[in-house]
């Protein structure tokens, strides 16, 4: 029996921006599906659980590592065995390694690879193993979790930017081959306080970089989780006449981009 309320899956769902649509689709009375990587992970989701039970919400709690297709299959499946259905996935599994775009020497091919098969080829396959059910819920929906650094090409490293313009133009392709049935559309956020950076950065780095951030955005600011939660859960539920759109949500910071 399918679950009567819609179900969303969340990759990523631990922390940042992942976490922070799962508080939101929960108070907007989503079912979930939310997935852990890791041990760490997976104990900071059963947090981001707890906070969703206040709103009435049991998720689902799955492993899920977006580089293999067999891992993404069967998040899929569990999901579809608890609730019978899916409507929407937010696809916010996302890595990255702070290299200078300067230091070519310092960016590999390994490490090119490492970050498209997260990045893109990740966000591929969870959207293909999602695709049947999302077709088949009537209202389906996926928002892609891009970058500014993908419009722009700057970022954390060469291979992150062009990880993320890959997942703009995937977008685009997805937006065509799966409608009219399901919706597909991005979101570029610029630098997002507690998002991917807050992991990968001392403390001190990360307070740099942060206040480089807010200082040459032009609304000298920088954006929370929760703000792009807000907007991908608006793109699920409320823009039912968009698809293939890639959404800048970065404080102006493309406008420097000339």
């Amino acid at each position: 029996m399918s679950s009567p309320r819609p179900v969303c899956l969340i990759t990523g769902a631990a922390t940042g921006i992942g976490a922070a649509c799962a508080r939101e689709f929960a108070a907007h009375g989503w079912d979930l599906g939310l997935s852990w990587l890791d041990e760490t992970n997976r104990v900071a989701l059963l947090d981001v659980a707890t906070e969703c039970e206040a709103h009435g919400v049991s998720p689902l709690l799955l492993h899920l590592d977006v580089s293999q297709d067999e891992s993404c299959a069967a998040f899929v499946q569990g999901a579809l065995q608890k609730f019978g259905r899916i409507d929407a996935l937010i696809n916010c599994a996302g890595t990255t390694r702070f290299i200078p775009h300067t230091d070519l020497e310092a960016l590999t091919p390994e490490e090119f690879h490492r970050t498209y098969d997260v990045n893109t080829v990740g966000l591929y396959r969870m959207t293909r193993a999602c695709a049947p059910a999302l077709k088949a819920s009537g209202r389906g929906s996926v928002v892609n979790i891009s970058s500014i650094g993908g419009l722009i090409g700057r970022g954390s490293s060469m291979a992150y930017a062009a990880s993320k313009g890959a997942v703009n133009t995937l977008t685009l392709s997805l937006a065509r081959a799966l409608g009219p049935q399901v919706r597909v559309n991005a979101i570029a956020p610029g630098f997002v306080d507690g998002g991917l950076p807050s992991r990968v950065l001392d403390a001190t780095r990360h307070a740099e970089v942060l206040q480089v951030q807010t200082t040459s955005s032009p609304l000298r600011r920088v954006s929370q989780p929760e703000e792009v939660a807000a907007l991908a859960c608006f793109l699920t539920e409320r823009a039912p006449g968009m698809t293939g759109t890639v959404i800048p949500l970065d404080n102006g910071l493309h406008l420097n981009a000339g």
